[in-house]
């Protein structure tokens, strides 16, 4: 694998600004200045990964990915420890992930152990860019993007995925400000069948109209119902949903099933993960929009709350829909709520033993041993 100096795009800060940036990296506002880039063509395959300079991409105007919409991504992080050794967050998981988003637009499918290497590549060599912060990271951007020129209506013979990087706090924010949501009644974002469960551009585009409208409405978010009956609560633009309610013995926690019209999160399958380990009962199980309604309003319905690697867990405090605002609980943080944030990002930092294999070292001890072996098992 070859490597060139970092040269960022314009305004890309020189080394002295990068303590500042580091207390306060906002999302996504500073990019590392490299990316890491693998290449795929037919008959020839995949390519090693190559660690290079920010840069903007060259294309042609005929390339298959603008006009047919192969495009797909991955959001992951790398966190730092208390030690100060760094690991990418549950990396390979992300890595399956990308291969059936993939597999679902006919894309080439990047081997597992080939995208942990460039996400450890390129996070090894911008080891000085993730801010040390609880909470805080390295956020990755894998975009793989079909790259061959060619008019006609067929999958690419080429295909190009860039990682990109950047120092960022949760995407609303370190406080975790709860959220305000509207239920999306006019329009739909993905049926059984189609392309919902893929993190593809497509879908993130079917979102904008009406997340921007929930945004000039005063609310922070959409939340997406069933493309059918319009009845069954599936996800936010950005995250998935989980609600906490009121048992005999306890919190109780659902969320929706990823049936094909859902992303399956990471972070949601983290949380489903963690909640055993805690004693919350956890499962996936569908829930009418009308039964959040009436949960809130007679307090069955505890907490609510959205989850993804950009956002973290945030509360949702207040939701609008059939033409009223409800207000979740006492429109503040609940206790699960925190709890789970906080068993989340412990693990993420490395704060607690990693008992489920998470972490995949890239700097320190482990990482060193893990070199030794070869990083690309």
């Amino acid at each position: 694998m070859s490597e060139t100096p970092a040269s960022g795009p314009p305004g890309a800060p020189a080394p002295p600004a990068l303590d500042r940036i580091l207390r306060d990296p906002g999302f996504c506002r500073h990019s590392t200045g490299r990316v890491a880039v693998v290449e795929w063509e037919a008959g020839a395959g995949w390519s090693e990964p190559r660690v290079q300079p920010y840069d903007t991409l060259p294309m042609d105007p005929a390339t298959l990915g603008l006009h047919y919409g192969q495009a797909v991504f991955e959001g992951m992080k790398a966190f730092r420890g208390a030690d100060g050794s760094v690991s990418l967050f549950r990396a390979a998981d992300h890595g399956r992930r990308l291969g059936r988003s993939a597999a679902r637009l006919a894309m080439a499918e990047m081997p597992v152990d080939l995208f942990t290497w460039a996400c450890a590549e390129l996070v090894a060599a911008d080891e000085r860019w993730v801010p040390g912060g609880y909470g805080q990271s390295l956020y990755v951007r894998p975009l793989l993007i079909a790259t061959e020129a060619e008019m006609g209506l067929r999958p690419s013979h080429s295909y190009r995925c860039v990682f990109l990087a950047y120092p960022a706090d949760p995407c609303f924010g370190s406080g975790f400000r709860p959220l305000a949501v509207t239920a999306a009644t006019e329009t739909v974002r993905a049926v059984r069948g189609g392309t919902g469960e893929a993190k593809c551009a497509g879908n993130y585009a079917a979102s904008l109209l009406t997340r921007t409208e929930a945004q000039a409405a005063g609310y922070d978010e959409a939340l997406w119902l069933d493309g059918v009956e319009r009845r069954w609560v599936e996800e936010l633009s950005t995250m998935n949903v989980f609600f906490v309610w009121h048992g005999e013995d306890g919190p109780r926690l659902t969320t929706p099933p990823c049936d094909g019209t859902i992303v399956r999160g990471i972070t949601r399958d983290s949380l489903l993960t963690l909640a055993g380990g805690l004693g919350l009962p956890a499962v996936e199980e569908p829930t009418a929009i009308d039964a959040v309604r009436d949960g809130i309003r007679s307090g069955a319905l505890a907490e609510m709350f959205a989850c993804g690697t950009a956002g973290v867990v945030v509360a949702v405090g207040r939701l609008g829909t059939a033409g009223e605002d409800l207000v979740v609980g006492d429109g503040r943080e609940g206790p699960v709520t925190a709890r789970l944030r906080g068993a989340l990002l412990d693990v993420q930092h490395a704060r607690t033993p990693d008992t489920h294999g998470w972490l995949l070292p890239v700097t320190g001890p482990a990482a060193a041993a893990d070199e030794g072996e070869g990083r690309r098992a």
